[in-house]
C-alpha cells in the first residue's frame, strides 16, 4: 500500500515518462506497456528512496533538528511591564502622528473615575494644560479583563464611563492602540477632523 505522497509522486512520473516518450512507443502492445509501467515504478521507487533521510546506525531514526521556539508575544508580559515597556512608548509615538503633541501620559492606580469605586490601573493621557485628558481603565491587571474609557474636556472630571474593546477576544498591542486612537478620533480630537 502506497501512501498519498508516494502515489502523487508516481503519478508524476509515469505522467513525465509518457510526456518524454516517443510516439511511436505510446502505442505499443498491452505487453510493452506494462514495461513502460514497471519503469515508471521504479524510478518512483528510485526517487521515493532518495527524499527519505538515510537512517543511522543500528537502524535508528536520524535525529530530528529542534523546533525553533517562538518568542512570547508581547501580550504574554506581566501586566505592568507590558504597559510600561510597550503599550505606553508606542501610545507616545503614535499620538503625535495623529495630530496630538505634547500629551502627558501616566501610569497609575487610582479609583475608579465617574464611580469612584476600588482601585484599579489606569493610562491617563492630558493635554492643553490640563484642560482635555482621556483615561483607558483596566478593572483587573491583566491586559485581557475588562476595561472601559472615559474622558473630559475643558477641565471638567469625566462623567461618562464607557465599555472599551468589549467585542476582542483577545488583545494585542496594536488593537489596544487602534481602539485607542478610535475613541480620540470620535471625540474629534485628532488632527485629522
Amino acid at each position: 500500500m502506497h501512501s498519498l505522497a508516494e502515489l502523487d509522486t508516481i503519478g508524476l512520473l509515469v505522467l513525465r515518462c509518457k510526456l518524454t516518450m516517443p510516439e511511436e512507443t505510446t502505442s505499443q502492445t498491452p505487453e510493452s506497456s506494462t514495461s513502460v509501467t514497471e519503469e515508471a515504478t521504479a524510478k518512483t521507487a528510485q526517487v521515493t528512496a532518495e527524499e527519505k533521510p538515510a537512517k543511522a546506525v543500528g537502524g535508528e531514526k536520524p535525529a530530528k533538528a529542534p523546533k525553533k521556539e517562538k518568542p512570547p508575544a508581547l501580550e504574554a508580559k506581566p501586566f505592568d511591564e507590558f504597559i510600561n515597556q510597550d503599550y505606553l512608548p508606542a501610545l507616545k509615538q503614535t499620538l503625535p502622528k495623529m495630530g496630538l503633541a505634547n500629551v502627558d501620559l501616566k501610569f497609575e492606580k487610582k479609583r475608579m473615575p465617574v464611580t469612584g469605586e476600588g482601585d484599579c490601573w489606569q493610562v491617563i493621557g492630558t493635554w492643553l494644560g490640563g484642560k482635555r485628558q482621556f483615561v483607558i481603565i483596566f478593572s483587573k491587571e491583566d491586559i485581557q479583563a475588562p476595561k472601559f474609557y472615559c474622558c473630559a474636556d475643558n477641565g471638567a472630571k469625566p462623567s461618562l464611563l464607557e465599555s472599551f474593546m468589549i467585542d476582542e477576544r483577545k488583545v494585542s498591542l496594536d488593537l489596544l492602540l487602534l481602539y485607542t486612537m478610535q475613541r480620540l478620533n470620535g471625540e474629534k480630537w485628532l488632527l485629522r477632523n
